[in-house]
């Protein structure tokens, strides 16, 4: 609603109140048979009331960058100055046939404060509320600035992180194009140069901040282990495990990926017999699980190098800042060791198909 719909929607509340407190005071004493006619004089009077109060919005709106104590004696004064000017109109009124047995000069409450009408201290209270109600839009106003930028950093945060793993794979990706093309394997080379265009144009199609099926992830990572099947060939083995409800739950884009690239870099390229990488997925609940494991050595023989590797690589550092922009506290991520050899990266996050 705009602001402007709003202050009329304020005035015919805040004035429709008035006039009820007047009727509900009158039917108190005055016999219901003249209720219409104190009815419509109410309305007319206050018809008065909001016709003066708009004129007063336009008056504090012209010194709204004055200082504090400008617009403090601009409302005083023009509160007193309606309120002189209310008084004939009232006189008017009262003088009519319809209106002659109302009392309008003081509504029968406090006809004068310290000399001064009563209408007076009605603009008053009703400027009181126009600037406490002004004030709380400003409130508002800066606050959705805040928020606005807070989401704006958030995204460009999050878009940075996203656009970090890309390089990082190409870099890998190109190196291994490169010896192949030193060994003299042109087909293998020219395989893995198709690949990787179709993985890029796929991850370039796809906005950073999205929320994928997994279904749709996992052809991702399977682009990107079609590229790697060129270089290790046998070596790699993949075994995927999934239940239907995992596949349409949401996740964010290019997540597997860099945990892949991760087992394939630490495991299989590390042993001469290679290995496999278990990618598996199930709904727990409200929760949807998703892990990445292999059955690769330790390198150099170290029981904790992995887990201290993993924990300050690249890929494993973005997803965890991606995961915390995205769901706060409502994810994990858990590195553990697997018996007798491997290592599983686990990704807790909540189940969603929207």
């Amino acid at each position: 609603m705009s602001r402007n719909k709003q202050f009329w929607l304020f005035q015919l509340i805040g004035w429709g109140a008035w006039v009820l407190l007047l009727l509900v005071r009158d039917m108190t004493f005055v016999p219901a048979e003249y209720m219409r006619d104190r009815v419509l004089v109410f309305i007319l009077d206050a018809s008065v009331g909001v016709a003066l109060s708009t004129g007063l919005r336009y008056l504090y709106r012209l010194v709204w960058e004055f200082m504090a104590w400008v617009r403090i004696v601009v409302v005083v004064v023009g509160c007193l100055a309606a309120s002189f000017l209310w008084l004939p109109v009232k006189q008017v009124i009262v003088a009519t046939e319809l209106g002659a047995s109302v009392d309008l000069m003081g509504y029968g409450w406090v006809p004068f404060v310290n000399q001064l009408p009563f209408t007076f201290v009605l603009l008053l209270i009703w400027s009181v509320l126009y600037f406490c109600i002004k004030y709380y839009q400003l409130f508002q106003d800066e606050k959705e600035k805040l928020l606005r930028s807070e989401s704006l950093a958030r995204e460009a945060q999050l878009r940075m992180l996203r656009y970090q793993l890309n390089p990082h794979f190409l870099f890998n990706t190109l190196n291994a194009i490169s010896t192949l093309v030193m060994q003299e394997s042109g087909e293998a080379a020219n395989r893995m140069l198709g690949r990787l265009s179709r993985f890029l144009r796929y991850t370039l199609e796809h906005d950073p901040l999205e929320l994928v099926p997994l279904s749709r992830e996992l052809q991702t990572v399977q682009l990107y282990l079609d590229i790697e099947k060129v270089r290790f060939e046998d070596r790699l083995r993949i075994d995927v495990q999934t239940d239907e409800d995992s596949l349409l739950g949401r996740v964010p884009s290019m997540l597997l990926q860099p945990l892949v690239e991760n087992a394939i870099k630490y495991a299989i390229a590390q042993s001469e017999q290679g290995g496999c990488i278990h990618i598996h997925a199930h709904r727990d609940g409200p929760r949807l699980v998703i892990s990445v494991a292999d059955d690769g050595p330790d390198p150099d023989g170290e029981a904790d190098s992995r887990d201290s590797i993993a924990s300050c690589g690249v890929g494993l550092q973005n997803i965890r800042n991606r995961l915390r922009e995205l769901y706060g506290d409502r994810h994990q991520l858990q590195l553990t060791r697997e018996a007798p050899r491997g290592f599983r990266v686990t990704v807790i996050i909540p189940y969603s198909t929207q």
